[in-house]
């Protein structure tokens, strides 16, 4: 069943709960009262055809709707892809951190074992940081910057040379794969962790990261099979253009 615009928000979370830190992206938090999907989106200014594709896309493992999603703009994908980079940051990553902190709390671990698993984990996170810091300080400002040239056709040379020096293709080889350290992680705790005291922490985590783990393939599909091939008609666009205008 796939969530659509009559349906009421509260009925969405009620669905699947899964998806309150997808719809918080979007700037909307709870107290929808008997608001529905459409009246919400327009409370705050969310356009209504990319929160459905989007919301659906992770409520329905099957649905993965490309061609009506290259019709998107790509600003309208940036601000989601940041929002969701903060997510990572400023949430999930430091949740799963006090969790492993109150793992290896337990008396009964062996020190070698809680600075193995503390310093594997704040390996990843040092990695990821570097991985969206690069998308946020180069790729994003990059296409926000061609999608307003090709809206105004208004653009200073020094912009068009900065332009023609870089090309998406640059961040699709160079394009990390953040999420295989996650499986490593995952083989650490299930296979070496000794048994802690209380095995409800030791779950919570491998939860937490599987749910991480899931959110990183679906961010990595958006940005790979959505993302470039828009940016990739821009930069052909942008060519045809700039290459017309003797003066750029």
């Amino acid at each position: 069943m796939l969530i659509h615009k009559d349906m009421k928000m509260a009925d969405v979370i009620h669905l699947n709960h899964h998806l309150l830190h997808v719809i918080n992206r979007f700037g909307i938090q709870l107290g929808f009262g008997e608001k529905s999907v459409k009246q919400v989106c327009e409370l705050h200014q969310v356009p209504l055809p990319f929160f459905l594709e989007i919301v659906n896309t992770f409520h329905d493992s099957t649905y993965f709707p490309v061609e009506s999603m290259l019709q998107f703009k790509a600003s309208e994908l940036i601000e989601y892809l940041h929002q969701t980079h903060q997510y990572y940051l400023d949430f999930r990553i430091p949740e799963i951190e006090n969790y492993i902190r109150r793992l290896t709390n337990d008396n009964s671990f062996d020190e070698e074992i809680k600075v193995l698993l503390l310093d594997f984990f704040r390996q990843y996170t040092h990695e990821l940081t570097i991985h969206i810091n690069k998308e946020e300080q180069r790729v994003y400002p990059y296409v926000l910057a061609l999608e307003h040239y090709l809206q105004d056709n208004k653009l200073e040379k020094e912009l068009v040379e900065q332009l023609k020096a870089y090309s998406i293709h640059e961040y699709e080889e160079d394009h990390d794969d953040v999420e295989s350290k996650l499986f490593d992680l995952k083989n650490i705790l299930i296979k070496y962790i000794p048994q802690p005291k209380d095995s409800r922490i030791l779950n919570l985590i491998l939860h937490e990261i599987f749910e991480l783990e899931k959110d990183l393939n679906n961010h990595a599909h958006i940005e790979d099979l959505i993302l470039v091939p828009i940016v990739e008609k821009m930069e052909q666009d942008f060519l045809t253009i700039s290459n017309q205008d003797k003066t750029l």
